[in-house]
């Protein structure tokens, strides 16, 4: 008799800050894994606007309905996705595609995930954005909150700049 483990995957980013494109990756994936590890990751060379703390509670804001946020961990690390996945034992990551510069940079980090992984298993699992919000990103929604635009449009009700 096999023993059923739970499907657990991996969402890494910079989440800076969190937006509807990702609230839509998270909330799709649900349907394939048990539970989703929103996972921050403190990447030294980008400059982050905001602070982990900050997107941690913009991030546990966006998915307070009781239902979505048991099935949700946020979580942050420093250093390569694929050792905390390692750490985690996790074997399932999952990425976000919203274009072709998204596919081409995903597919190259797939090909650079299973060599440095080698001796653990680990598959990488891409989700196709929703054409509505195939068009939103963090930087751009930096971008528009640096010039005073409205940002609301394309981030979670949870993310309010003060």
């Amino acid at each position: 008799m096999k023993i059923l483990t739970k499907k657990i995957a991996v969402f890494p980013g910079t989440f800076d800050p969190i937006t509807l494109g990702h609230c839509d990756i998270v909330i799709r994936s649900l349907n394939l894994f048990d539970k989703v590890i929103i996972a921050i990751g403190n990447n030294s060379s980008k400059k982050n606007m905001f602070s982990v703390k900050k997107r941690k509670k913009w991030i546990r804001d966006s998915f307070s309905e009781k239902k979505i946020f048991s099935k949700i961990e946020i979580d942050s690390f420093k250093g390569l996705t694929i050792s905390f996945c390692k750490k985690r034992k996790i074997k399932f990551l999952l990425r976000g595609i919203r274009n072709q510069i998204d596919f081409e940079f995903e597919k190259n980090m797939f090909f650079i995930n299973k060599i440095l992984e080698k001796q653990y298993d680990i598959e990488t699992i891409f989700l196709l954005s929703s054409y509505e919000k195939s068009h939103i990103s963090s930087f751009f929604v930096r971008s528009i909150i640096k010039n005073g635009g409205d940002y609301t449009l394309f981030v979670p009700p949870s993310v309010r700049i003060d």
